[in-house]
């Protein structure tokens, strides 16, 4: 991490310099001069940035699927866009909660504490996620049902550093289907983070924002809702030929009713919680999310003065398709098309109700996907791991080696926990179990490498790009005992109760798209490495305002019009 650290700091000084040289040369200006630079900069601020996340989103289906998009949409984006081709993520595991913790702090998740979806708690001796919080309660959906809420953040976004800034006058609105990818873009302190209950059809908040919905969501819950479509079919927006690219649209290794087209109904004779759930991961579910973000514009007057203001927006439904269905299905082209042509009917609202040249768009995704490995395994690699078969060898090798004993208290994410009372009944240290354990562990097919907490707190890792990504991603309290890194095309799933999944720090679970768009920033295509990362001290320049407290990006000033 500190290496990869001090190169992203080291881009960001020179940045710093340059900025220091032009002001510099500014010195021999008059006063008024001065001024009238200053008041034309201030001028120049776009009163609202719209950050999009596309859930499970690779860069390849920019290029794939670009002769299929319409002139509003990812073309808008990528002609007249400042588009950064080869942007990934310097961390893992790349999971949801961890590349929307990055958007907006510019940090990864050894920085921001969130290190994956979920995580075990040593110190409560439970299972989290990333924003649970048994100190507050669900606003707006089921009776009595704990909260969520960003305490776990440990860094600013630049939604805080906005509010910062004006003295609480910027507003700051995250919204999304999951609550983590509402949450934690939004940072600290925002005006408000609405999210999805599948359970009631609402989007919810919890009482860390409010004591009860704002009277407009209430509005919205009660005449905009998933009800609507249902019973709707989801069928292919444009004829078969178009979707031939992707093989046949029965593969078997996709979930059970895997063919176009759906009926939106989950089995009920009216919406409920099954039908709310298929809904979810209907692309229709982007519409509706769409629709959230106009009124959130609208009730909370989000680019009405001169303060900029802030929305960040996460699209889910790719993801849950792209779960069950793998990247290359008609089901993910299709999610792909129709996710193109709302973005460029919400780019025409955003015209009309904040003005052209007065906003500022960024969008990436939280992470891409692994093909589905039956798929691969057909071209001689990848497959999958057994979670409890990992477990077991691990148990094994230490019961053999220590004693017969229980010695692993938890298996999250790749990450094993031992249980300190095991250590300690046996008088076993920390560093010697992990040692025994990673041998047993690189012994298992698929397995590529696996990194121990105390070689990894010592810093003694290897130059290699996984294990700087792993470090990256690793927080000393939160991570677990081992990390174990698959091979590529391998992941961790207990039979094929999973299609496919992501959270690798291979390229195709780490190239993501980074595209900004509107005022201040000019037209082209940058090929040299970036990442997510970069794009909130890149927006916070753009905007003058304080750069997220643990941010490593560099600042694209590739980006910024001369």
């Amino acid at each position: 991490m500190n290496l990869c650290r001090l190169r992203r700091l080291g881009a960001s000084s020179l940045c710093l310099l340059l900025v220091f040289s032009a002001f510099s040369s500014l010195t021999s200006v008059t006063a008024q001069q001065r001024r009238t630079i200053t008041r034309a900069a201030s001028d120049a601020r776009p009163r609202l940035v719209v950050g999009i996340v596309i859930d499970q989103f690779r860069y390849d289906y920019l290029t794939r699927f670009d002769d299929l998009f319409v002139e509003g949409g990812f073309k808008r984006l990528l002609n007249g866009g400042a588009v950064f081709t080869n942007a990934n993520y310097i961390h893992t595991p790349t999971y949801t909660a961890c590349g929307h913790a990055t958007f907006m702090t510019g940090a990864p998740p050894a920085l921001t504490g969130i290190v994956g979806n979920d995580w075990y708690d040593r110190e409560s001796g439970a299972r989290v996620t990333s924003v649970s919080d048994s100190k507050t309660k669900l606003v707006g959906g089921r009776q009595n049902a704990s909260g969520m809420s960003p305490h776990r953040l440990l860094a600013s976004t630049l939604g805080d550093e906005l509010r910062l800034r004006s003295n609480g006058q910027a507003k700051v609105i995250g919204i999304s289907y999951k609550d983590r990818s509402a949450i934690l873009p939004a940072g600290k302190r925002p005006n408000g983070a609405y999210w999805y209950d599948a359970a009631t059809g609402n989007f919810v908040t919890s009482t860390y924002y409010f004591e009860e919905l704002p009277a407009w969501m209430k509005t919205f819950n009660q005449t905009q809702r998933a009800d609507q479509w249902f019973g709707k079919k989801w069928e292919k927006l444009l004829p078969e030929t178009a979707y031939q690219r992707n093989g046949t649209d029965d593969a078997p290794y996709e979930r059970k009713e895997n063919k176009f087209p759906y009926a939106l109904t989950g089995g009920e004779e009216k919406p409920g919680s099954k039908f709310y759930n298929q809904f979810e991961a209907s692309p229709f579910a982007n519409e509706l999310l769409a629709a959230l973000a106009k009124a959130a514009i609208e009730n909370e007057q989000l680019g009405a003065d001169d303060v900029t203001d802030l929305l960040t927006v996460s699209f889910s439904a790719n993801d849950l398709v792209g779960h069950a269905y793998g990247p290359y299905s008609h089901e993910v082209e299709d999610i792909t098309l129709r996710t193109d042509r709302l973005l460029a009917e919400f780019f025409r609202y955003l015209d009309q109700k904040i003005g052209a040249d007065k906003y500022v768009v960024a969008l990436t995704a939280d992470h891409g996907v692994v093909p589905v490995p039956e798929q691969v395994k057909a071209l001689g690699y990848g497959g999958r791991l057994s979670p409890s078969a990992l477990s077991e060898k691990v148990e094994s090798a230490l019961s053999k080696r220590f004693g017969e004993d229980k010695w692993i208290k938890q298996l999250v994410n790749g990450n094993v926990y031992f249980d300190d009372a095991a250590l300690e009944r046996r008088k076993v240290s920390a560093a010697d179990a992990e040692a025994v354990a990673k041998d047993a562990i690189l012994a298992i097919t698929g397995v590529a490498d696996c990194f121990t907490r105390t070689q990894i707190l010592s810093g003694q890792l290897p130059q290699t790009m996984i294990a700087r990504s792993v470090a990256n991603g690793f927080h000393p309290v939160r991570n677990g005992n081992l990390v174990v890194v698959t091979q590529p095309y391998y992941f961790f799933s207990e039979g094929a109760t999973v299609i496919t999944t992501h959270g690798s720090p291979y390229r195709y679970d780490t190239h993501v798209p980074v595209i900004f768009y509107g005022a201040g920033i000019t037209a082209g295509w940058f090929h040299s490495e970036s990442s997510p990362a970069d794009i909130a001290p890149t927006l916070a320049s753009l905007l003058r305002v304080e750069i997220p407290s643990t941010s490593v990006g560099r600042i694209l000033s590739e980006a910024f019009k001369k």
